[in-house]
């Protein structure tokens, strides 16, 4: 939405920056982890693999013999990260708002969100951690309910980066 105005001619334009201001994989690389061909790794050990957006299908495609995609439209994260210690399917959604929009109510489907990805992932062995990453915008007061109706789920929110210690490297 456009502040001070109606519609959204400026939501594709600040949301594409935000994402790509918080890229998980130049969060990595900052820290020190070496990221070849989607690949994580740390001293040469292979700590997990990139997986956001189509690369998502592609993963589960060449690691799962069999696997297919059993939803009828395609879920397409921000980022994800399969990670090998703990076997998990990390999905992180990014948000970004400056005025109250259509933003308030896609924060509220994390629940079928949720259900969508474990049945993405269904017999693969992985387990998902779903995790909301958001702009400062979200910590006004009146996202309190949106925010703890997002934990209820399961789900986890962060504002501006996620902590890399909660990606099981």
């Amino acid at each position: 939405m456009i502040k001070g105005g109606k519609g959204g001619a400026n939501t594709n334009k600040t949301g594409l920056a935000f994402e790509k201001r918080t890229s998980l994989e130049d969060a990595l690389q900052a820290a020190d982890f070496k990221v070849e061909e989607f690949k994580v790794f740390k001293n040469e050990n292979l700590l997990g693999e990139l997986a956001g957006k189509n690369r998502l299908y592609k993963y589960l495609e060449t690691n799962f013999d069999g696997w297919k995609n059993p939803l009828s439209s395609k879920l397409l994260p921000d980022d994800a990260l399969f990670t090998v210690k703990s076997g998990r399917l990390h999905i992180i959604e990014k948000k970004w708002q400056e005025v109250s929009g259509s933003v308030d109510e896609k924060l509220q489907t994390c629940g079928f969100k949720i259900r969508q990805y474990n049945r993405l992932i269904a017999g693969t062995g992985l387990e998902l951690k779903f995790t909301y990453l958001l702009n400062d915008w979200f910590t006004q007061p009146g996202y309190t309910d949106v925010l703890k109706y997002i934990e209820e789920q399961g789900a986890t929110f962060h504002f501006n980066s996620v902590p890399l210690s909660e990606l099981d490297l």
